[in-house]
């Protein structure tokens, strides 16, 4: 396995609020951990919400005994927003800040995955690229009503609204997936500072095409960056099945 993570301010904020984390390596009984947290929130609210949730995350789950890993990151997810909300509750200054989330763990050839709001986990294989987690937004809860299409004027302006959000009251509803992986697959976990900027066919090329991690996600952020850069980015990028995995 080989990953590599990045985040960047952007071009227009004066703050990161995105976080990031990599392991490849175990955290408490998981074989690895990966996350992105966008924070949201006045000040540095957004960027204490997002440090919040990531760092708590890892705490959770290096005190946890072995357990299936759907069962460790809700039981984390859940411990870590009611922890999140409290502080909420604790400053006027952090009054109203929360944070998305998006977790993966790469156990065997399976890819488990843990998203709240909007930041997103892709899964990008020769010319496919598939977004595995759904949006928690008032845009994409419309386009399944058949409300509103994508791209169009409505959906661009109303994008930034997410309806579920780390910290945002005492419970939260993550959704959970399972995926089979294949040799080749990459992983890529970003925030919207990404998604909002680069279309899927120019996320895809850029990681399937030569470079390193380090260079494809460099190259990913410099290509946001060069669409306006409006918003902080956050890329993880994971080869799960790379040339120092041994899962044969």
């Amino acid at each position: 396995m080989e990953a590599y993570a990045l985040t960047d301010t952007g071009r227009v904020r004066s703050m990161n609020q995105d976080y990031i984390y990599s392991s490849p390596e175990m955290v408490g009984s998981l074989p690895n951990l990966f996350m992105v947290a966008d924070g949201m929130g006045g000040h540095k609210a957004g960027d204490f919400a997002s440090r919040f949730a990531v760092e708590n995350l890892v705490i959770h789950i290096t005190k946890m005994r072995q357990k299936p890993v759907i069962t460790q990151l809700k039981s984390g997810i859940q411990a870590v927003n009611q922890a999140l909300y409290q502080e909420s509750l604790s400053q006027d200054a952090l009054k109203g800040m929360g944070c998305t989330l998006v977790a993966a763990v790469v156990e065997s050839r399976s890819l488990y995955v843990a998203n709240v709001g909007d930041s997103r986990l892709y899964l990008i294989h020769g010319d496919s690229i598939r977004q595995v987690t759904r949006d928690h937004s008032y845009v994409e809860e419309m386009v399944a009503m058949g409300q509103m299409a994508r791209n169009t004027d409505g959906y661009n302006s109303h994008k930034h609204i997410i309806t579920r959000a780390m910290g945002a009251g005492m419970k939260v509803e993550p959704d959970f997936f399972e995926v089979e992986l294949e040799k080749g697959d990459y992983i890529l976990l970003c925030s919207d500072g990404l998604s909002n900027m680069l279309d899927n066919e120019t996320i895809r090329q850029v990681i399937t095409g030569k470079g390193t991690l380090k260079e494809k996600a460099s190259r990913l952020i410099r290509e946001a960056n060069c669409q306006g850069g409006i918003d902080n980015i956050a890329v993880v990028l994971i080869d799960p099945l790379g040339k120092e995995a041994d899962l044969c």
